[in-house]
């Protein structure tokens, strides 16, 4: 939407120029307008750029936390697997206690 914006208002700029100016101040006028939708360019391109690199830390940060969740999944079913076997043990042994 930006770089539509300043289109527009280099071509504004364009028009209003060529109908009072000059023809050095209308050349100015151009290399003005040139000049700013290429700093419009070069500003999205740079915003294009950042947006990817935020994307893609945002991806490996969430890729490192599901690693951890998994990881932290995987013990904790480690865990119960060896109270449920210990709770069994016990349970045989109280029944042949008893």
């Amino acid at each position: 939407m930006r770089i539509h914006a300043a289109a527009i208002a280099a071509i504004s700029a364009l028009a209003l120029g060529a109908a009072a100016c000059t023809e050095a101040e209308q050349d100015n006028a151009q290399a003005d307008a040139n000049e700013a939708a290429a700093d419009t360019g070069a500003a999205a391109q740079d915003a294009g750029s950042a947006l990817k690199e935020e994307a893609a830390q945002v991806g490996s940060a969430i890729a490192a936390g599901a690693g951890e969740v998994a990881q932290e999944i995987d013990e904790g079913t480690d865990r119960l697997a060896r109270e449920a076997d210990e709770q069994e043990a016990e349970t045989a042994r109280d029944t042949r206690g008893n």
